[in-house]
């Protein structure tokens, strides 16, 4: 195994350890991503790119959508599998924006310093609050998300604000349409032709691929047979697959170019 595949398993595998959330005795019911889903068509355009400067001249609308998650934790006696993974899609991203918003300008998300150097990023600052409850983002994801719903397709959901992850939908997600839009995120970031480059013997694929490789692995026998899913140039068996550089600059239409060199 290559070291540096070895040293991304052993790094998630401490997320996830270090990620373990504590269930909350919630009564609340599920909530309405309408707020959410007018900013994203608002400050989002159709290819992902994000105007910060929309969301902070907006900030109370956006405030008032992190409120409503805030007072409603998705709980399995009102909410369904699929309205609490909608929930908790929708939450990591508009915490993401809100933090980047919070902070703007700034140059990447990996920018945005909290604790100890090199040991705490800004995946691990406390500031979501959620009844009463404190995440960061790492919670989310790896805590919540990966844990509880084993479904590969929220690695090209969830929206890290980089130019090299996959666009952020300009729609919320909700429970009536998640398959679809599951599926879409999923066909759009696979066929993007930057974020990876489909050859069918010597594909170059997203760091995702191997970071995450074995929640994909988990529902198909390899990364290629899930990339052929929805590759429109599918990828040949034995093929030598490369993992492309991963840019953390922000996710901003300035920004777009970075993906052609």
């Amino acid at each position: 195994m290559k070291p540096l595949r070895l040293f991304s398993l052993i790094l998630i595998a401490f997320l996830s350890l270090q990620c373990g959330v504590k269930q909350i005795d919630s009564e609340s019911k599920p909530v309405s991503h309408v707020i959410w889903d007018s900013l994203l068509q608002e400050y989002v355009s159709d290819d992902g790119w994000v105007d910060y400067e929309g969301f902070r001249a907006d900030s109370n609308k956006l405030q008032e959508y992190l409120d409503l998650l805030s007072n409603n934790h998705p709980n399995t006696k009102h909410w369904t599998d699929e309205e609490q993974l909608a929930y908790w899609i929708n939450a990591y991203n508009a915490f993401t924006i809100k933090l980047v918003a919070d902070n703007y300008p700034v140059e990447s998300i990996k920018d945005i310093k909290n604790g100890i150097p090199f040991v705490n990023t800004v995946w691990d600052i406390k500031f979501i609050n959620i009844e009463g409850e404190e995440y960061d983002l790492n919670n989310i994801e790896h805590g919540i998300i990966r844990k509880q719903f084993p479904e590969p397709r929220i690695h090209f959901a969830v929206n890290c604000a980089s130019v090299s992850c996959p666009p952020l939908l300009n729609r919320a997600f909700t429970a009536e349409n998640l398959d679809d839009q599951l599926d879409q995120a999923a066909d759009d970031f696979i066929n993007s032709g930057k974020r990876n480059i489909l050859d069918p013997q010597n594909p170059k694929l997203s760091k995702i691929f191997t970071w995450f490789s074995g929640d994909f692995e988990a529902v198909e026998d390899s990364v290629r047979d899930f990339v052929n899913r929805y590759a429109e140039t599918p990828i040949e068996a034995g093929a030598n697959i490369e993992y492309l550089e991963y840019h953390w600059q922000l996710n901003i239409k300035e920004n777009a170019g970075i993906l052609e060199e």
